[in-house]
């Protein structure tokens, strides 16, 4: 069968598809991966074959712009239940996201997509939760239809609320921009926007039971396998280290699209200096230009892929990307995030303290104080090493992309 992912052009979010991209692949199946001409180069390095469409977006701009937005309470899609956001919040934060979200990573994409869909014709679409333009080029294909998500989905189950508290509220309040939106630009190809447009005949899920909530249509669960493009064992990974090693990372989203990070890597390796323990700081280049002296028990490296170096952790320090936060997970590795409110990071966050796990902190309570109380609990006791094996477990239970690949072929059979 032929089968279109649909990614929007972030680095994080084409290499969290590959893996399944490559299994489809290797089952003999004709792969395409669509996203803007920025996200080029990074598909094409993974081995699969792109498909450019629109225009790059400006999403970057704007968010280096307003940094302080990862932490508005419209960016929170964690509170997603009745109990944990009332309707004046919920309807503000989808006002907000369609124009300056949603609509920006899309728009410019949908044409172009539209087009190749018609020519190409997918049996089946896989897409990135805030690809919406896929959902398009799957209904003008007559395409099945998959979410695939980097995420828990809070997407899906803010929507299903919304629509709870929207048929509650009287005739005039009940707006609805998400659906307004997508409908407007299904127009033009001849249909409206449904329900199975926003979620898909399947969400495919790579969280484990204990960490997620439910999906908001079929969810079809899948081991995270990661992958972090180019990846060297170095010579001094190939080596258990001397003292318990604790990884730093705090990725590379924040760095390139907010313009900085949000808590200070040299007040971490201070919180950590005393500590017998060996430190060593996964960042990007621009990262380490920006240290000074480095306490004696840390390191700085860069071109470290995580999937090489957490294995050899007992804990890491993160921001709450998806991709730092599923390969410790299935590395079995106690994480502490310290994180803005954007996406579900919250909810990730909340879960992981759950499991018993890791620490969940929002940046600005990042104080040196909780950071070293935290690493020392991490080292000191069992507890929450035990809880983070268990999780790996869960994870390792759940069916590789390769033995997900039947259940994409009856989806696509079924349509």
């Amino acid at each position: 069968m032929r089968v279109l992912f649909v990614s929007l052009s972030e680095k994080s979010h084409v290499y969290f598809m590959t893996p399944l991209a490559w299994a489809l692949s290797a089952a003999g199946h004709d792969v395409r991966v669509a996203s803007h001409p920025a996200a080029v180069e990074t598909i094409t390095r993974a081995g699969l074959t792109a498909v450019p469409v629109g225009a790059d977006h400006g999403v970057h701009q704007d968010m280096s712009a307003y940094r302080e937005s990862q932490d508005y309470a419209t960016a929170n899609w964690s509170r997603c239940e009745r109990d944990q956001v009332d309707w004046p919040e919920l309807k503000e934060r989808f006002a907000l996201s369609v124009p300056y979200a949603f609509a920006p990573y899309n728009d410019s994409m949908i044409d172009d997509l539209a087009a190749f869909a018609q020519g190409w014709r997918p049996d089946l679409v896989i897409r990135d939760p805030l690809a919406y333009a896929g959902a398009i080029a799957a209904r003008i294909s007559g395409a099945a239809h998959a979410r695939l998500m980097w995420c828990s989905d809070v997407w899906g189950r803010s929507r299903q609320t919304y629509l709870e508290l929207m048929r509650e509220q009287p005739e005039s309040e009940r707006v609805d921009p998400l659906a307004d939106w997508l409908a407007a630009r299904s127009e033009p190809f001849g249909f409206s926007c449904d329900e199975e447009m926003l979620h898909g005949g399947a969400t495919i899920s790579t969280l484990p039971p204990s960490l997620s909530i439910p999906s908001a249509s079929r969810e079809l669960p899948m081991r995270y396998i990661p992958y972090n493009g180019r990846a060297v064992v170095w010579d001094w990974l190939r080596e258990p280290p001397e003292r318990p090693r604790v990884c730093v990372s705090l990725g590379a989203s924040n760095t390139e699209a907010y313009g900085g990070d949000y808590v200070s890597v040299p007040k971490i390796l201070d919180a950590l200096a005393d500590e017998d323990v060996e430190v060593v700081a996964a960042l990007l280049p621009a990262q380490v230009e920006q240290l000074g002296a480095l306490p004696d028990n840390a390191r700085a490296v860069h071109s470290v892929a995580l999937s090489t170096l957490l294995p050899s952790c007992s804990a890491v320090i993160h921001h709450g990307g998806y991709g730092t936060f599923a390969t410790a997970m299935v590395a079995g590795v106690p994480q502490m995030m310290l994180s803005t409110l954007i996406a579900d990071h919250e909810q990730r966050g909340r879960a992981l303290e759950r499991a018993g796990a890791g620490v969940y902190l929002r940046h600005g309570d990042a104080t040196v104080d909780r950071v070293h109380d935290g690493i020392r609990r991490f080292i000191g006791e069992p507890q929450a090493a035990q809880a983070a094996r268990r999780l790996r477990a869960e994870s390792r239970a759940m069916p590789s992309p390769y033995d997900l690949v039947a259940d994409l072929e009856r989806l696509a059979e079924v349509r």
